[in-house]
């Protein structure tokens, strides 16, 4: 639920709505919201990659999942163990790490070695969408011709 700080505007956005849920995740992350830590890195224009360190998990413990353009992490290890701890500091906990994708980036897969998980991420822009050079005096196919040649 989006705080009444966001009620006013959001009332004249129809359609919106994954807008003001972004907007309201954002607002209520905690420290507990933001394990585990993460780096975003960009390869070159359209190729990024997510990395997430996850010391202490194996490959079966975690699941990579997209749906509606919200790329999701989870995590978690069976806390039944038969050690005896003194000091507990890696973290077993489970956890759900969520994403944002942009209309147009497509994973390409994941990777999980040495305790952290790669997730490739490539920008697929369709050819309908991309920039292109008009060239001046030529029309489409059906159309009448703007300019005569003399």
């Amino acid at each position: 639920m989006v705080s009444k700080a966001f009620s006013f505007p959001r009332s004249h956005f129809i359609g919106f709505d994954h807008i003001w849920n972004d907007i309201a995740r954002l607002s209520e992350m905690s420290d507990n919201k933001l394990y585990p830590p993460h780096n975003v890195v960009k390869q070159d224009e359209t190729h990024f990659s997510v990395e997430l360190a996850l010391a202490g998990y194996s490959k079966e413990d975690l699941t990579v999942e997209v749906k509606d353009g919200i790329l999701v992490v989870t995590g978690g290890k069976n806390e039944e163990s038969e050690r005896e701890y003194l000091h507990r500091g890696i973290s077993a906990k489970k956890f759900t790490r969520t994403f944002r994708l942009s209309e147009h980036v497509v994973v390409d897969g994941a990777d999980f070695k040495d305790g952290l998980l790669v997730i490739n991420l490539r920008v697929e822009i369709p050819e309908e969408k991309r920039p292109r050079i008009v060239q001046i005096g030529k029309t489409t196919k059906g159309k009448k011709q703007l300019l005569t040649e003399d």
